[in-house]
């Protein structure tokens, strides 16, 4: 298994992107539920639209996968993803994220993959790259922890996916509007013993 992280958007690895993904089938499934919270759904669509025609630019076919579609139906979910040799997960809100990919089984099918070392790659921003980390402990302070989107009956999720044993802090001294934020997020883990790794906008990390 492959991982593109990135701090935001595809970044500056677009080579290193199309090599990592030169010999599958190119369909990607892209994951935006990280924006499940979005009132304003315009402006929401249109940010999908810009993260899709960017992937397909580079020679991807895309096809957006709503995890909603498939909660409490990971068997579903599990015949889907087989179609695709690339999973895209945008940014957003990393708890919401969380709660939509325990919903759908999908914490267990890429916890899987992973195990199987399946040869698939999961790229991906912001949100989508932060939840593979231990904890979501210290995005706290960047993403709130309180945002339902899927009911009030859900607890918060404070545990990652733990593909990663660090967290991945995105948007490290950039203009983006999140990184004084994610300032203070870097200092809580510092203090807290939190394995971490700063990504500045346009950086990714690359595991072969």
């Amino acid at each position: 298994m492959k991982f593109y992280l990135s701090s935001f958007k595809i970044g500056n690895e677009e080579r290193k992107l199309i090599e990592l993904t030169e010999n599958g089938n190119k369909k990607v499934a892209y994951i935006n539920n990280a924006l499940d919270f979005a009132t304003d759904l315009e402006r929401k669509n249109k940010s999908d639209a810009t993260d899709v025609s960017d992937i397909q630019r580079l020679g991807f076919t895309v096809d957006i996968l709503d995890l909603k579609k498939y909660f409490y139906n990971q068997e579903g979910l599990n015949e889907r993803l087989d179609q695709y040799d690339v999973i895209w997960v945008r940014g957003g809100n990393t708890f919401v994220l969380a709660q939509a990919m325990e919903l759908s089984g999908f914490d267990k099918i890429i916890k899987k993959y992973y195990k199987e070392k399946r040869d698939i790659l999961y790229g991906g921003y912001s949100a989508g790259a932060c939840i593979l980390g231990p904890t979501l402990k210290g995005i706290h302070l960047v993403d709130e922890p309180e945002l339902k989107p899927y009911g009030d009956e859900h607890q918060t999720i404070w545990k990652g996916l733990c593909i990663l044993d660090y967290v991945i802090a995105p948007h490290y001294k950039t203009d983006h509007k999140e990184s004084n934020d994610m300032n203070q997020a870097i200092e809580f883990m510092i203090e807290n013993k939190i394995l971490f790794k700063a990504l500045r906008d346009g950086e990714a990390i690359i595991i072969e």
